[in-house]
């Protein structure tokens, strides 16, 4: 008895999972730019945010080293084994397949033996640092979705920074520093992403825990993106759309996960000892062996795919917008400023379409949306702003535009376009019943409608 009552629920809840996956989670994929619905007058496009899929960026990155002859192999020279500083009768020649190590190395797949990996020259000029600058670049503005990945084969070193640009590589700030001692490196207290919080996120910190000796389980360095994305989604993210409300509200939040290029600079080998031994400098010098960046193409929520086109990455944009990031509106519909799309309200967020030019009205280019109104377009009225349309900048969470002027906001919301809580302005903050769950408990409402249905429940 109790074994059908099993099987007859695990059914039900295979139906029940089968039919949410049409079912908008909480937080939103952003995956679809536009989807038809059917109004009373007649079939239209509903707009909504929408962003590329997350990839390995590494496929897409070009590589420069500085000083460039820093490749070891030119001349061939002599260097110690990984791991055991006194057998030194390896070689690094350039001439020579098996004994070349250059940067492309650095990004191949993984998994062979022996394994592959860039190399630098041994600290043949101490005391003259050896410092090398690795700089990523895409060409293309990007978001970052995951940790950025290091590994090292050669011990990590005693000291580096990991830097970012914005700008293409014309101005560089750090994202964070690595030393065995940052006080004595960089008269930093360290730290780890375990120190911070929401309010110091943004901080940048010296930390230790990459920078030990070599060791065979320790070639890594991690720059921690999930950590700081648990700040707002917890600790297994599943509160994306905590996440997502900030990177939509917060422009600093939003562009220090945003990069056009990373620059690894090592600063100092790993030594094992404050000073490094003269008589074996072959066994000291930089050694990677993968480099792992995942992100996104940022098309400014109007694109869902990002191609590669002569060597560059473009977003295929939606939205009638146009540009690498979908960062302007196409000629002819410039109908009012460009804006980027809004991951909020939840969970399909909200387009900000480019609309007609008011001069094309007259001669409209081809639209696949219905046609807004002239008041919409500020013809009518042209002394009275644009406040919202019921057409194309809805009031949120069931609003109504009243004369494009106001929202008119259901009970439980406030703002100018309905998109706040008003339960958020008492003292004791909203509870569950406040109207912010009527999306986490559809699928809830209906799972308890299907076992009523069928006389089983949950007890």
């Amino acid at each position: 008895m109790y074994l059908s009552r099993f099987l007859s629920l695990h059914a039900l809840w295979v139906t029940v999972s089968s039919m949410m996956q049409h079912y908008p989670s909480v937080w939103g994929h952003y995956d679809v730019c536009k989807t038809q619905i059917y109004t009373e007058e007649g079939k239209v496009w509903d707009y909504m945010a929408c962003q590329p899929e997350a990839r390995d960026m590494i496929k897409y990155v070009k590589v420069t080293l500085d000083p460039p002859d820093i490749t070891c192999g030119d001349p061939p020279e002599t260097f110690c084994a990984m791991g055991n500083p006194y057998m030194c009768n390896n070689e690094c020649d350039a001439s020579t397949q098996e004994l070349a190590h250059p940067p492309e190395l650095m990004f191949d797949l993984e998994g062979r033996h022996p394994s592959t990996f860039w190399q630098s020259t041994t600290w043949k000029d101490y005391p003259k640092p050896l410092h090398v600058n690795i700089t990523l670049s895409w060409n293309k503005t990007i978001e970052l979705t995951d940790n950025i990945v290091i590994t090292f084969e050669s011990g990590r070193p005693d000291q580096m920074i990991l830097e970012k640009s914005l700008d293409y590589g014309r101005t560089w700030q750090p994202y964070q520093y690595y030393a065995s001692d940052c006080l004595d490196a960089f008269h930093m207290d360290p730290k780890s992403v375990r120190d911070l919080s929401q309010q110091t996120v943004l901080e940048i910190i010296c930390t230790e825990e990459y920078s030990t000796g070599y060791m065979t389980n320790s070639k890594i360095i991690h720059f921690e993106i999930k950590d700081r994305f648990a700040f707002f989604a917890g600790p297994r993210l599943h509160n994306m759309a905590s996440l997502y409300g900030q990177l939509d509200t917060t422009k600093k939040l939003r562009d220090f996960f945003t990069i056009t290029d990373l620059r690894i600079r090592l600063l100092r080998p790993a030594t094992g000892e404050i000073y490094a031994a003269e008589q074996h400098l072959a066994r000291y010098f930089y050694a990677i062996s993968d480099i792992r960046v995942y992100g996104r193409c940022k098309c400014n929520l109007h694109a869902t795919g990002c191609k590669e086109e002569n060597k560059r990455l473009l977003c295929e944009c939606e939205h009638n917008t146009t540009g690498p990031d979908c960062g302007k509106c196409k000629k002819n519909y410039q109908g009012r400023p460009w804006s980027p799309g809004s991951y909020l309200p939840i969970p399909k967020g909200t387009a900000n379409i480019c609309i007609p030019s008011i001069s094309s009205i007259g001669n409209p280019p081809k639209f696949d949306r219905i046609w807004p109104n002239i008041s919409s377009l500020e013809v009518s009225k042209p002394n009275q702003a644009n406040v919202c349309d019921n057409e194309l900048l809805h009031c949120q969470n069931g609003g109504t535009c009243i004369n494009n002027v106001r929202c008119q906001c259901p009970p439980a919301y406030t703002g100018i376009l309905c998109e706040k809580l008003k339960c958020e302005r008492d003292p004791g903050g909203c509870s569950q019943n406040s109207g912010q769950g009527a999306i986490s408990h559809g699928p809830l409402l209906l799972l308890t409608a299907l076992l009523g249905a069928t006389g089983l429940c949950i007890c």
